[in-house]
Order: C-alpha cells, then structure tokens, then sequence
C-alpha cells in the first residue's frame, strides 16, 4: 500500500512570523514546489505532486510564503525578495541534498533565485508559466498612468482579478521586484531546465518561456508549449505532462 503521510508543520522567521509547510521523506533529490502570486500549497499542481511523491517514494517538500495559504502574515507586507528569503529558509532547515524545484508562475521567479543562491543543490528546474520580472513587465509597465500615481501616492491599490478578490499592489512589490530582474541579461543557471507554458495563456505571454530559456546558460533546457493550455495548467491532462516532465528529471 503506498504511504501518503505527510509531516506537516510550521516554521518561525526571525520577526516571527509562522510559515507553514508539509514534507515527506523519501529518495532524492527532493521534489521542492514554489507556488505561485497569491496562491498556496494546497492547489491541484502541489496536491498531484505530492501523490506522485508517495506513490514514487520520493522526498517532497511544499510550503506557503508569508501572507499566503495557511501561513502567517499580512499578503501586502510581502515582496519577490521577501518570499525568496521564505523560500531559502525552508530549503535550508527542512531539507538537505539535491533538489528538484518545480515553480508555478511566481514560483518560477523565486525558484530561480533560489537556484542561483544555491546552485550546488539544484539537480533540475521546472517551470510552469514561470513569470520572472513580472511586477515590472506585467505590472508596472501595463499599468494607466492615473494607477501609477495613485500606486506611488497611497503605496498600494487593488487592481481586479479572474481568481477572487481584488489584488493588493503594493509599491514595496513593484521597486523590490527591480531588485530581482532576471530576463534583463543572462541567467547564470546550469542545471536541467524544462518550461512548461500554454500558449492561451491569459496571464503569462507564452514567449516569455521563450525568453527565459533564450536567457539560461544552460544548454539542457527544453520548452514544452501547450497550445491550448491555460495560465493554471491543472487539467488532468496537463499533470500528467507535469507528473512525465518531473518523472524524466528523476534518477531511474
């Protein structure tokens, strides 16, 4: 019978804060899944990987950043650095060897820092409508001029969202983001990368995969474009082309 336990548990910053994850044990390397803007460990990308990790025997670690899922912490407060560094922390304490990240949209952009922060540990990357510098190239850049102002003004403003309420922007997540740019120049990033990205994708222009494995030192990078795949990719049919890109990274 495949084992399914999860141990779950909380992890404090410095400043207190809570962050809240779920791991197993198992082989190597560790499947490490980064969600995405305003989303937790709890999705159907997350959920499936960790089945796929009990049925495999495979080491996995989830997590939620600050202000997300069942974390602690004020979502405005948050920022690309500020959820690196939550990131970080979780891999340094609750992990140890190679690992595996698989980044959904956001994710993609944090999973990169973290790769370049540690690239001794980094056996793969996998991107799933990864975003880098999205603050500023789908933010800031396409935002009217009176949201500008206003933004700049009050340090924050709401702006619509297809997935639930109101996003909170706030001016600290657009000028920390400048701090993180990644497709600005070349991406000194080495290990196996697979970019998986629909092309009727509402939120992530489907090029952006283009430019970032155009960006990549690597040279073992492979794009997976999927033409009528939304911006989520959480079809049965587009986990399982998740499930067989992770499958492929993995020691036999």
């Amino acid at each position: 019978m495949t084992d399914l336990t999860e141990e779950s548990g909380r992890l404090a910053r410095a400043d207190g804060v809570e962050l809240a994850w779920k791991r197993r044990s198992g082989r190597g390397p560790a499947i490490v899944f980064l969600p995405g803007f305003r989303s937790d460990m709890e999705g159907a990308k997350a959920v499936h990987l960790a089945q796929f990790a009990a049925r495999r025997g495979q080491a996995m670690l989830r997590f939620d950043y600050s202000g997300h899922g069942a974390s602690g912490g004020r979502f405005e407060d948050g920022t690309i650095g500020r959820w690196t560094e939550d990131a970080q922390q979780m891999i340094d304490d609750l992990t140890a060897g190679p690992l595996l990240l698989v980044g959904s949209s956001m994710g993609g952009w944090i999973g990169l820092n973290l790769a370049l922060a540690r690239p001794d540990r980094i056996a793969g990357y996998i991107g799933i409508a990864a975003a880098p510098d999205f603050t500023e190239t789908l933010i800031w850049e396409t935002m009217p001029a009176p949201a500008r102002q206003a933004l700049l003004a009050q340090g924050v403003i709401h702006a619509p969202s297809e997935y639930g309420a109101p996003l909170p922007i706030t001016r600290a997540l657009i000028e920390d983001g400048r701090r993180h740019l990644r497709l600005t120049g070349p991406i000194p990033l080495r290990c196996p990368v697979r970019l998986l990205q629909g092309q009727r994708d509402p939120d992530v222009p489907w090029r952006t995969a283009l430019t970032l494995a155009e960006r990549l030192d690597s040279d073992d990078v492979q794009v997976i474009l999927i033409k009528d795949g939304d911006h989520r990719l959480s079809r049965a049919i587009d986990l399982a082309s998740l499930e067989d890109v992770v499958l492929r990274l993995l020691p036999v």
